[in-house]
């Protein structure tokens, strides 16, 4: 008789509905998206069920739960946040995503639909204190249209199309692994967030597509960007005010504008960037390369940094300071002001290779507020060119250099055993 029950059980938990149950990987418990009602045929609009399994993720009372979004699969969402602060019990645990399928946006601007008529986000994580997002998946903005929208017909998306990606006041935070193309505008944004690690990353999108930044970093600190493919129409990685204590290595960028501090101190704003380490770095055919880029006007600062182990491949102004930056697409006007950000203690060493331009470095400082502590060492940018040779520009800057310089930087002063402190 017993065995008769055993064997009823059984059978009768073979046709349990699976509909929305979690499933166990690993002693894990995984939502998968599908479970909660994604079609992922590209063309249904699957939002509501990333959002219902997002619920079920957040609110479970697993130590590691993850939600799943499936390989061989596209889905297509509207704009969406995702909140980690969700649990009623107030239990900080790591949330884990995993992301093995294709994630797409709506083709048309128009099909958007964007929170009060703004669209300034496509996918947002908030409110995190520990976040895994991982996987072999793609995630596509679908920005070609946003690209080609001009402002003055357009008035709803000036100086407003989204942002693909973003981490907002978040910490302990890692995505690894994905694919990121084509957003509307920059590609993925870290902001107010702390102890971000960004690895094994690839963002590419082409390179005549307005304001795609690879990475933005914005109010925030202690990022790690590591072993990254960046191929945008903008700066490769871009860092803006208030953000300290950043470390990029091993980025293959290009084509794109480089990796730019700033812009900082633009309308007279009071900007910060310090402590930025940038090593193991390839410029390919970028309009830069290690660049400082300040507004005249500005106030604040950009100090200790660092650029080490460079090699540039037919970049055009491979180092670069500019204190005279002025985007002159969106200012007809940009006159000379006494203030601006100061610059300073900025370390270049070890940076080698090919320049498209005669002037491979580049510094334009303020003559009221020059860079000073500007340190070179063991710099060789020859020219693309057979015969010609490449030159630099020095123009208000105090520091030293030692060993080969390549071209010369006459405006910093020679210096016998010269220790470069990180």
């Amino acid at each position: 008789m017993a065995k008769f029950l055993l064997c009823a059980l059984v059978f009768a938990l073979c046709f349990v509905s699976t509909e929305s149950r979690p499933i166990f990987i690993h002693s894990r418990k995984v939502y998968n998206v599908v479970d909660y009602g994604a079609v992922g045929d590209g063309l249904v609009d699957d939002t509501k069920a990333f959002m219902d399994a997002w619920k079920a993720t957040c609110k479970s009372s697993m130590s590691s739960p993850t939600m799943h979004v499936p390989q061989g699969m596209t889905f297509l969402l509207q704009p969406l946040t995702f909140n980690g602060n969700c649990k009623s019990n107030n239990i900080t645990v790591q949330v884990h995503i995993q992301i093995d399928g294709t994630i797409i946006a709506p083709s048309d601007p128009s099909a958007w639909k964007c929170p009060d008529d703004k669209c300034l986000r496509w996918i947002e994580f908030h409110d995190f204190k520990g976040l895994l997002i991982r996987g072999s998946g793609t995630i596509n903005g679908q920005g070609k249209k946003w690209w080609d929208l001009k402002c003055k017909e357009n008035k709803r998306i000036c100086g407003r199309k989204p942002t693909g990606f973003v981490i907002g006041g978040s910490n302990n935070v890692h995505i690894d692994g994905l694919t990121f193309e084509d957003s509307p505008q920059m590609h993925i944004a870290f902001e107010s967030s702390e102890w971000v690690k960004a690895t094994s990353l690839t963002i590419q999108a082409p390179k005549h597509s307005p304001n795609t930044d690879g990475i933005h970093i914005q109010h925030s600190k202690n990022i790690i960007i590591y072993n990254t493919s960046i191929g945008t129409g903008d700066d490769c990685i871009s860092i803006g005010d208030g953000s300290s204590h950043i470390n990029i290595s091993k980025i293959d960028c290009g084509p794109g504008h480089g990796i730019s501090i700033g812009s900082l101190g633009k309308d007279g704003k009071h900007e910060t960037v310090e402590f930025v380490h940038v090593k193991d770095v390839s410029f390919t055919g970028t309009t830069n390369g290690a660049r400082i880029k300040t507004w005249q006007g500005g106030k604040g600062y950009a100090r200790n940094i660092t650029f080490e182990h460079i090699t540039s491949i037919g970049s055009a102004r491979p180092v670069i300071i500019d204190q005279y930056y002025c985007d002159h697409k969106v200012h007809k006007h940009c006159g000379n002001h006494r203030s601006a950000v100061r610059v300073s203690n900025i370390v270049y060493d070890q940076i080698y290779g090919t320049s498209d331009k005669k002037i491979a470095v580049e510094f334009s400082c303020s003559k009221s507020v020059p860079c000073y502590n500007i340190i070179m060492r063991n710099i060789n940018l020859h020219s693309t060119e057979d015969g010609t040779q490449t030159s630099s520009i020095c123009q208000n800057v105090r520091g030293l250099r030692n060993g080969d310089i390549i071209p010369d930087v006459p405006c910093l002063n020679e210096a016998e055993n010269l220790s470069i402190m990180n």
